[in-house]
């Protein structure tokens, strides 16, 4: 056996603890690695607490020039298929109910509806020659909706960005922070009420925090968002396109 010196011994036991040392770091730095960072080249709400994020979203809706929404709503018991875009000053798309769809175009005050024969002696059981006659002139017409007609109101609320979305965006109980998913090719984040029987809510997770889909408390429907602040032409019809009714529409159209 090769005796070594004590100075020498001592050298080769620094050396290899340093080794030693040296491979345990190696081997501890390889077993905890840090997870990839969820937010990284995101907007950073998701970092936030998820009332802070619901706020975000629904101050960005607020703020948005325009927005495309589509899906289907449940209101007081009766279900609303959607294809709206909406702005600051009308809206435009069509809305189905009870299997008839008309659609509306709402320029500032002056609000149109469209539909087809079918929609307008929908409700009426047999209609008579006259109904079905008063039916065919209205088909495929813009009939002007009075401002005073009892459907007014009703009907410009499929066409007001404020209203509509203010209605919608609400989520119920407490919100907690949900799921990542991607919606429409976009990453998001879930906001959720009520451990999700109160809603939820996909918050944009790139560029502005726009909410990109609700779904409702109970059952009431899932929405889309899409579009935020593109920009879309509202052409009034032309004189030959509109037929003005005159002081309230046909009770036979049932558009409420």
């Amino acid at each position: 056996m090769t005796a070594f010196p004590p100075a020498a011994r001592a050298r080769r036991a620094a050396l290899l603890g340093v080794v030693c040392v040296g491979l345990t770091a190696a081997l501890t730095a390889c077993g905890e690695e840090p997870k990839p960072d969820p937010d990284k080249g995101t907007n950073g709400v998701g970092r936030l607490p998820a009332p802070a994020i619901e706020a975000k979203a629904r101050n960005a809706a607020r703020d948005a020039e325009s927005v495309r929404l589509s899906g289907t709503v449940v209101s007081k018991g009766r279900s609303y298929k959607l294809d709206m875009r909406l702005k600051e000053d009308g809206g435009t798309g069509s809305v189905t109910s009870k299997g008839s769809t008309f659609e509306l175009l709402r320029i500032d005050d002056e609000l149109f509806m469209k539909a087809g024969a079918d929609f307008w002696d929908h409700g009426t059981g047999q209609p008579s020659a006259s109904d079905e006659t008063a039916a065919g002139k209205l088909e495929d017409k813009y009939v002007k909706v009075p401002d005073d007609d009892p459907a007014y109101d009703q009907l410009r609320g499929f066409t007001d960005k404020d209203v509509l979305l203010d209605g919608l965006l609400g989520l119920h109980g407490k919100l907690t922070k949900g799921e990542r998913e991607v919606v429409g090719g976009v990453r998001t984040i879930e906001v959720t009420g009520g451990k999700g029987v109160g809603g939820s809510l996909a918050v944009s997770l790139m560029g502005t925090p726009y909410p990109l889909k609700l779904e409702r408390a109970g059952g009431a429907g899932v929405v889309t968002l899409a579009d935020w602040d593109k920009e879309f032409p509202l052409e009034a019809p032309g004189k030959g396109e509109i037929l003005d009714y005159g002081g309230q529409l046909p009770k036979t159209s049932d558009p409420s």
